[in-house]
């Protein structure tokens, strides 16, 4: 794969969040200090905002990359839009007897919820399909990539600034709230790099019960799609194994007109129509 460029991305709705956001994303350098508690919650706040600011549609590659053996590949689709709760994504995940029945409803915000489905009617709600792997054998999960529920936790702490991948970024930890460690012990929190500059997630880092690494998020490359830089490559690794997944957009679509029954639960049994071919650019080529 060829090497990832520097994270310059476009720094898409600076104006909105105001100037002192503006004035923040844009005058970092390497000696600056982290911003106090009400700039940085700014910061948090405009990251929010913009997760699915525009109707997104998009293909990819699912490819499963263990330290031993042979790899293994899923394809899938997935619709991003916003309602008044925040952001939500249908994934669906092609199955072996044809088709992409195997569905996930995630939505985001303070208020989450995932639902599944396998066949028609409606979604289930399943809070435990947050940390399940999209792929039986995958690495990685809805909690890791879509649409990133603990940003939307309300304990964090903005602990400094961090150089990922060249690019200088401000480094959040999220701790889960009460009622998430009951069901999935496994997180005792997570550290997010959001680049200091432009509207990104670079890395994240997942701590267990034990307060150690155990699993990292990482964006390897992007791809100019019109006047917009968009994440083609990212990775999830589990750090007790090495073993990996690599989610890779190979098609996408950005404003398309959304059904309004994309993000019903009650729809999610239902089947729904991906965009002309027309509108998908390619990213493959």
């Amino acid at each position: 794969m060829k090497s990832p460029p520097k994270l310059s991305l476009r720094p898409v709705g600076l104006r909105a969040a105001g100037a002192l956001v503006a004035a923040l994303l844009g005058a970092a350098s390497p000696a600056a200090t982290p911003p106090d508690r009400q700039a940085a919650a700014a910061i948090l706040e405009q990251f929010r905002q913009m997760v699915w600011s525009e109707p997104i549609y998009a293909e990819f590659d699912l490819r499963q990359m263990p330290r031993r053996g042979g790899e293994r590949l899923a394809q899938g689709r997935f619709w991003g839009g916003r309602n008044a709760l925040g952001p939500v994504t249908r994934l669906e995940l092609a199955t072996g007897g044809g088709g992409f029945a195997h569905r996930f409803l995630l939505q985001g915000g303070p208020g989450g919820g995932v639902w599944t489905s396998d066949g028609p009617g409606a979604g289930t709600p399943d809070p435990g399909a947050m940390m399940r792997p999209l792929a039986p054998g995958f690495e990685m999960t809805p909690f890791d990539v879509l649409p990133m529920p603990y940003l939307y936790w309300l304990d964090w702490e903005m602990v400094g600034l961090s150089r990922v991948r060249g690019r200088q970024a401000y480094v959040f930890v999220f701790t889960p709230p009460g009622d998430f460690p009951a069901l999935h012990p496994s997180v005792r929190s997570v550290r997010a790099y959001l680049d200091s500059q432009y509207d990104a997630l670079v890395q994240s880092e997942v701590s267990g019960a034990d307060g150690r690494v155990a699993k990292t998020l990482s964006l390897l490359e992007l791809r100019k799609v019109g006047d917009r830089w968009i994440p083609k490559d990212l990775d999830v690794r589990n750090e007790a194994t090495r073993d990996k997944t690599r989610l890779t957009l190979t098609g996408v679509a950005i404003g398309v007109p959304q059904d309004p029954q994309a993000f019903d639960p009650a729809q999610l049994g239902s089947a729904l129509e991906p965009p002309s071919t027309k509108r998908v650019i390619r990213l493959n080529l």
